[in-house]
């Protein structure tokens, strides 16, 4: 079950708060199949989708924030951990089903970590890709995460 592992009852983000999303489920005897929809499970357009597969079980993924990126990480296949920080608060979350992501905001930093074999993650985000809008150093997202208070 998908869980948030520290830090109960603050959710980093001070822009928008990390929150984990439940979504739709339809299961059978063929099997389950879950929905994401627009205006419903999340409130920005899709405008890029990409997948993490093929994942070292030690790797570090993400390392970086955003300045107006939204996303939502799923877990497809396996499990895997991100951990988040908005320069003030950091929290970590466990993501072990397709039935749930995470949601994180602009001003977010964000590692994921502690992959599962076969693990594969899906990413839906708000914008197509723009390296101006990264962060890159860990020391000058704090600098201007702390600033917006």
């Amino acid at each position: 079950m998908s869980a948030r592992l520290s830090h109960p009852g603050t959710e980093p983000g001070r822009v928008e708060p990390c929150r984990l999303l439940e979504f739709d489920e339809h299961a059978d005897p063929r099997g389950s199949l879950s929905v994401v929809e627009t205006g419903k499970d999340i409130d920005f357009e899709i405008k890029r989708v990409y997948y993490l597969y093929g994942l070292p079980v030690a790797t570090v993924r993400g390392a970086h924030g955003h300045r107006c990126l939204r996303q939502v990480v799923i877990a497809l296949h396996g499990q895997f951990e991100i951990t988040v920080d908005d320069g003030h608060t950091r929290g970590r979350y466990l993501l072990d089903t397709p039935r749930r992501g995470l949601f994180i905001g602009p001003m977010t930093w964000r590692n994921l970590i502690n992959f599962s074999p076969g693990a594969v993650g899906l990413v839906l985000a708000s914008e197509i890709y723009d390296e101006s809008d990264y962060y890159r150093n860990y020391d000058e997202f704090v600098l201007a995460a702390r600033a917006l208070r």
